[in-house]
This record gives C-alpha cells, sequence and structure tokens, in this order.
C-alpha cells in the first residue's frame, strides 16, 4: 500500500508494529521479510519514486578533512536510495575482517563471519547474483576458460565478485511493495524528530514533515533507522530534545568512526607476453570475476589491513581521474553523467586500437581498494545552518590514518615480490610508495567508492559502539539500526552485500523478538 504524506490530513497519527525508516536497499530488504505476516509495517521514504531536487537537497552539508564527494551528490534520496547509481559489484567480508588486530586501532566485531555467513544465501536471489559460491575453485571448474595466475596461496590470492546487473531496489521491489498489503510505504515523509519516553529506555513515536508544511507522527512497537550512514547518524544526533548529545550518544560516538574504502592508484603489471587475464577482466557482460588480496595470515605477519588489487587494461588507466574529482557536482544526476561518459571513452588512439590490439593486454593498471582503520576524528557532526524542514545539516570530516600509506605500499610491494617469483611478469611500483619522508597518500591518486561506514558502529559495550549484536542501540529497548553505519569496520569489499545480509539478520531477530517480547 502506498500514501503519499503530502496528500494526508496534516497532524495525521499513523500506527503500526514496525516502522523502518528509510526505502533503500536496507529498509527494503527488511520490508520484503515482513510481508504476508499478521504484523502492520510502515516505510517511511523522504522522497518520492523519481528525483525531487528539493528534496535531494535536505542532503547537502559541508566537508572538511580529506576530499570527498559533494554531500549532497553522494546518495540519492528517493524510494530505492542509493541502489538508483549502485555498481552493482558484490562479494563477501573475511573472516579476518571481524577479528581484533592489535595493529589496527578500534578493529575487532562483537560477532564472527560465521554468523553472517547463514544470510548470504538469502542475499544472492535479492541482489540478482548468480549462485552462492565465493571460492575461485568453484568459478575456475565451471568455467575451464578461465586461469588464475600462479601465485602462492597463502600469499596472494584471487578473492570472487560477483556482479548484479545492478538491482535498481526502486524499480524491481516498487510494485511488490506498493501492492502489499501489511506494508503501508509513506512517500514524502522525512524523519524530522524521535521522541523517547520519559526515561529514555524506549522510543514513543517518529515525527515527520515534508515540503508541504504537513506534520505527522508515526507510532510503533519498534523502529528502525535505515538511511545511510551519514542519514542515520545526522537523526540520532538531532532527536536531542530529550537527550541533549543525541540519541544513542551517551558516550560521543554517534557520527564517530566514519569509513570508507580508499580506492589507490597503485602501480603497474608488466607481462613478458599478452594475457587478456578473464578470470580478473571486469567490464559489460561479466556476471564474476576476481581480484588479488592479501592472504589472512600474511597481512597478521605483515601487520596490515585488508585490500585487494583490480587489474585494467593500462591503456584504460593512464592520467586516470579519480572518482572524487570526477562526481564533483551538487547535483548526483550530472555527477553521474560525468563518470559514466568518461569511463565509456576509449582512450587508446585509432592506430592503437585498430593495428596494436596485442599491446592492450601486456601491462595493467593497478587499483587498490583497501580497508580504513576505524579513526574516532572522522566524523558527522550536526552545523548550525538547518535544513528547509528545520533539521540541523549533516557536516562530514573524513580522515584517513597513516597505516593508510603502510598498508598499500605493503600490499603492492608484498604483490611485486610473488609476481617476481612466480615468473608471472614484473611490477612497476609507483615513487610515492618508495618516498619515506612522508606518511601520507598524495590526493591525487586517492579516491573513494561511495561506501560509506561506521557512525553508529557494532560494540557489545556501549563505551566503545552505538549498537549491539543485534543492532539495537545500547539502552534503548526498541530502537534498531540498519546499514553499513552499523560496521565496526569496513573490511575490503563493497558494502551492499553485507549490508543486506545484516539487515535480513536484523529482521529475523525482530520476528522473534515481535512474538516474545523481553521482560523489563
Amino acid at each position: 500500500m502506498h500514501i503519499d504524506a503530502r496528500h494526508i490530513d496534516n497532524q495525521s497519527i499513523i500506527e503500526g508494529d514496525i516502522c523502518i525508516v528509510g526505502a533503500g536497499a536496507a529498509g527494503i530488504s527488511i520490508a520484503l521479510e515482513w510481508m504476508n505476516t499478521p504484523y502492520k509495517v510502515i516505510l517511511l521514504e523522504g522522497g518520492g519514486f523519481e528525483y525531487d531536487d528539493q528534496v535531494q537537497e535536505l542532503y547537502n552539508g559541508k566537508l572538511t578533512g580529506q576530499p570527498y564527494f559533494p554531500m549532497k551528490a553522494s546518495r540519492l534520496h528517493y524510494f530505492g536510495g542509493s541502489t538508483g547509481h549502485w555498481g552493482g559489484m558484490c562479494s563477501t567480508f573475511d573472516a579476518i575482517d571481524f577479528e581484533k588486530r592489535d595493529w589496527v586501532h578500534n578493529s575487532g566485531w562483537p560477532i564472527t563471519l560465521k554468523d553472517i555467513e547463514p544470510f548470504h544465501a538469502r542475499v544472492n536471489p535479492i541482489l540478482d547474483l548468480g549462485p552462492n559460491e565465493w571460492d575461485v575453485k568453484y568459478w575456475l571448474k565451471k568455467r575451464p576458460t578461465l586461469k588464475a595466475l600462479p601465485l602462492d596461496e597463502k600469499v596472494i590470492w584471487s578473492k570472487m565478485w560477483q556482479y548484479s546487473p545492478p538491482t535498481r531496489f526502486g524499480t524491481k521491489y516498487k510494485d511488490t511493495i506498493v501492492n502489499a498489503t501489511n506494508i503501508h510505504l509513506y512517500t514524502y515523509a522525512n524523519v524530522v524528530d524521535i521522541v523517547a519516553a520519559e526515561n529514555i529506555a524506549s522510543i514513543k513515536e517518529v515525527t515527520v514533515k515534508n515540503y508541504t508544511g504537513k506534520e505527522h507522527t508515526v507510532r510503533a512497537r519498534y523502529f528502525v533507522m535505515a538511511c545511510c550512514s551519514i542519514q542515520n547518524a545526522r537523526v540520532l544526533l538531532a532527536s536531542n530534545k530529550q537527550a541533549p548529545k543525541g540519541l544513542g550518544n551517551d558516550n560521543d560516538l554517534v557520527g564517530r568512526y566514519f569509513m570508507e574504502h580508499p580506492h589507490v592508484e597503485s602501480g603497474e603489471l608488466w607481462l613478458p607476453n599478452s594475457d587478456t587475464l578473464d578470470l580478473y577482466r571486469m567490464g559489460k557482460g561479466v556476471t564474476e570475476s576476481a581480484e588479488l588480496a592479501v592472504a589472512a595470515e600474511k597481512q597478521r605477519e605483515l601487520k596490515i589491513m585488508n585490500g585487494t588489487i583490480s587489474l585494467t587494461p593500462l591503456e584504460f588507466t593512464k592520467n586516470r581521474i579519480s572518482n572524487i574529482k570526477m562526481w564533483s557536482a551538487d547535483d548526483p544526476r550530472k555527477s553521474l553523467d560525468s563518470f559514466q561518459k568518461y569511463n565509456s571513452l576509449d582512450k587508446r588512439s585509432f592506430f592503437e586500437r585498430h593495428f596494436m590490439p596485442s599491446k592492450l593486454y601486456k601491462a595493467y593498471g593497478l587499483l587498490t581498494r583497501m580497508e580504513q582503520m576505524p579513526n574516532p576524528e572522522s566524523r558527522v557532526v550536526l552545523s548550525d545552518e538547518k535544513d528547509a524542514l528545520g533539521v540541523p545539516r549533516a557536516n562530514l570530516n573524513w580522515e584517513r590514518s597513516p597505516i593508510d600509506k603502510s598498508t598499500v605500499t605493503t600490499i603492492i610491494k608484498t604483490f611485486a615480490e610473488e609476481i617476481g617469483r612466480s615468473g608471472v611478469g614484473r611490477v612497476r611500483i609507483p615513487d610515492f610508495m618508495l618516498d619515506k619522508n612522508t606518511q601520507d597518500i598524495p590526493t591525487e591518486l586517492v579516491s573513494g567508492g561511495w561506501h560509506q561506514m561506521g557512525t553508529t558502529r557494532m560494540s557489545d559495550d556501549p563505551k566503545t559502539g552505538v549498537v549491539d549484536i543485534n543492532c539495537k542501540i545500547h539502552g534503548i529497548s526498541n530502537l534498531f539500526v540498519a546499514g553499513a553505519s552499523c560496521f565496526t569496520t569496513g573490511g575490503a569489499v563493497n558494502p551492499t552485500y553485507t549490508c543486506v545480509a545484516f539487515s535480513l539478520r536484523l529482521s529475523d531477530h525482530l520476528k522473534v523478538q515481535i512474538k516474545n517480547p523481553p521482560t523489563a
């Protein structure tokens, strides 16, 4: 069922069993799990079914720290959320990503990969992926024409990815959600405040507004914040009438530990003979491929974070412009157009394209996507400026750490040594990795993946995290958070796959809770 909140009576009272705030990948995945149940689910979306610049403007804010994508353009504010410009890359976290590592400050989840793996099989059909198989050996057997580089897997291994079409949640699941009798989708319903009980131990209701000036109240037994990492933190911080620091923020942790995946231009791989390296090829028509990663035990030995190396023909990577520079317009549509236009260009000359095809596959540019150490100074804070609905805007300060340079440098040097040892070829290491006088990576070589994580991190201790192992905010009995904002560390893979897995896990937990609510 769909209701446009602009067209119902002002000061309407909306009641249900579960209220989900945000209709992106996380929110829609949870809502789908509750179809055909006896429970009334309220799904709130701040925008409509199409792009609306007035609504998108609510995401605007200021940036400090490291260069980043414009706040207004980094996420989409309508039904389906940022799956509207998602690239579709999917892979799983590694076991080491959940571990406490003494060389990675603030690492260590209260759960393990084994707690998430059972949900992977349910994620694949949601994202229109192939079989729930992530071992390179399975794919090499299925596609005998593919060959892995002959590297020592105890040092460098081939990590598999699958590619969603990509699934546009706003298109694929619109009719399903709208036609579900127990799912009540309210569009143009922006949450501007969360109201708790007097002791702030539970949530009573949320207040929603839109540009028509209408304001409504939504009441439920359980509430799930399923916005993006920045907006989850923003709404919690802005709900400060009863809790001056914001809800769930007694220990000043909401908004902190914002993480991305730094993407770093990392040198060149040169082969003695041309090789298309089809196992590692990305692009049109490819449904699965591999990237190269440092084995977990080697990470422990070298004291580095996780990361993966992608290979792209060098002719396509010469003078490559970073994602952040290409995605520079406040209007996400213009940024997307620039990004797609640039990436569709074949930068080889006519002569190279038609008379030197073999040259294309003799040298490859290396791009490292790596984990970022959780840094408490990398954070979302509230601005003094308010948006058109009266909510303080979110400002982002993205910070990196010295371990970022040492990690990417060690990954590439380890890869280079293994390439040389195996006789595959040679690796040209970029100059900045050889410069011992600086601890940072040159800004022009660093980009991001639109992979916003952290800000409501998971921990079993409220002094070190915002949510518990079930994504419930510490100290508040019925307020949960879905999405990548709960990530304690970010691994080295795109977050969407794991984000949906966590959403399914949270949904299962809520189904138990609603039948057997905990006693006071």
